[in-house]
């Protein structure tokens, strides 16, 4: 629907791929160490339990609108760690190549790569959603339309 982002995506037990593995990469930014599988098995689901408690959610394994919130992460240049894999990760899933090597690399590294398509990515939301800042720093709601799988085909 265009001027809206589209809704943060219910991702519990069962899932695969996408979102997935940006979801295990949040769980290892806030200290929980998952294997980055792009399964969410028991082990992933523990953490999400774990994670919510902490963060005085509800717990029930479910990563919804709250629990999403609650684990993004600002990452801007300069910005390191799981967190920005998380990122790369989106942009990864958004490479239509079939060739990994083609598409950002996910090291966790926020260099001008990243900015730049982090940027465009943006931009290309900007031209529906006006209030998308084209300012090259995934905050809230980039990070909603990145994780919800906006402009992936």
């Amino acid at each position: 629907m265009a001027g809206t982002l589209s809704p943060w995506p219910l991702t519990k037990q069962g899932a695969k791929e996408h979102p997935v593995p940006t979801l295990q990469y949040l769980l290892r930014a806030r200290g929980h160490s998952v294997a980055v599988d792009g399964i969410f098995g028991p082990k992933t689901d523990a953490a999400v339990r774990s994670f919510q408690r902490d963060a005085g959610l509800a717990v029930d394994g479910i990563v919804g609108p709250h629990t999403w919130s609650a684990l993004i992460i600002q990452v801007r240049r300069g910005s390191e760690g799981d967190a920005v894999r998380g990122v790369q990760e989106e942009f990864q899933f958004r490479n239509l190549s079939g060739d990994p090597s083609k598409g950002l690399a996910v090291d966790g590294v926020f260099g001008p790569k990243t900015e730049a398509a982090v940027r465009g990515f943006q931009s290309a939301l900007h031209a529906d959603i006006p209030s998308v800042t084209v300012d090259g720093i995934v905050g809230p709601m980039t990070w909603q339309a990145l994780i919800s799988g906006m402009l992936s085909f």
